[in-house]
């Protein structure tokens, strides 16, 4: 039985709402990150929609040594601050190392485990004895199946606030295909499950030393996902994706996000409905 789950002040879960994790991939600046924010939050009262912010301050896996990371964990926290006094919005990013994480749930409303470290025990059981809701990201490199384990990390820390995020698979070399099976099969495990909407259409060091991406896929696979189950879309947005510092390829423009949202709000509400409406619209 799927368990509600708090991020900050938000009850996710079971029977509760739709919800967005959205933000630029890397905090460039303190401007930057607030103008999206506030776009973030104006979209979440218009549409009354829940988002969670999301904006790493380190990105420590970049394909190449030369490639921009971020402020900093002191520098990132602060402007992370910033964004919930301003806004209001529930804060979430990645942790990257045991020691960074209680300085981090000092601030953050949720911690993520970046994919490629989903199978790393001492920092998934570190970020769940936090008890901060926990978004562990599901490796490229495994079946959902697999998942399993990692669940069983952060449980076996007493946290049972978790999210499991679905970004796509490994199929051959820099690229990555999504089975939209794998949300069902991880809705089994008991939390909500989460698509990462551009991050599936990335493509992995793709550009030599930087990875490339499809943008213009993301928006489909995001409703088939949400058709397919998935609880909320996470999804990298900046006002100019062709500037980016990190991930612009596979980055969503800033205005395409609502109405994007809105529809994405449709598909939800006909799932939780069982398909009444088509029911009612065909006389069967």
């Amino acid at each position: 039985m799927a368990k509600t789950i708090q991020v900050g002040p938000l009850r996710l879960g079971p029977g509760g709402p739709f919800f967005l994790i959205a933000g630029p991939c890397v905090i460039e600046d303190e401007s930057i990150t607030l103008a999206v924010a506030r776009y973030l939050r104006e979209t979440s009262e218009q549409l009354d929609l829940p988002i969670i912010f999301k904006a790493s301050y380190d990105k420590a896996n970049r394909t190449a040594l030369s490639s921009y990371r971020g402020p900093g964990m002191a520098e990132g926290l602060a402007i992370l601050r910033k964004v919930r006094e301003e806004t209001g919005l529930p804060l979430l990013s990645d942790v990257h190392r045991v020691s960074e994480v209680a300085e981090a749930a000092g601030v953050l409303d949720a911690l993520q485990i970046p994919a490629f470290l989903c199978r790393q025990t001492d920092l998934v059981v570190a970020a769940a004895e936090t008890g901060r809701a926990l978004n562990i990201k599901k490796g490229q490199f495994l079946s959902p199946w697999e998942m399993k384990t990692a669940v069983e990390k952060a449980t076996s820390a007493g946290n049972r606030n978790l999210m499991i995020t679905e970004r796509g698979t490994s199929f051959g070399y820099n690229n990555l295909v999504v089975d939209m099976r794998s949300i069902a099969v991880m809705k089994t495990y008991g939390f909500p499950v989460v698509f990462d909407a551009t991050h599936s259409v990335q493509l992995p060091g793709g550009a030599g030393t930087a990875s490339g991406g499809q943008r213009e896929f993301a928006p489909a696979l995001a409703r088939a996902a949400v058709a397919a189950g998935a609880d909320g879309v996470f999804m990298e947005v900046h006002p100019d994706p062709e500037r980016a510092l990190c991930d612009g390829p596979n980055s969503l423009p800033l205005e395409e996000i609502r109405p994007l949202a809105a529809m994405l709000l449709q598909i939800h509400r006909l799932v939780r409905s069982g398909g009444a409406r088509i029911a009612d619209q065909d006389g069967s």
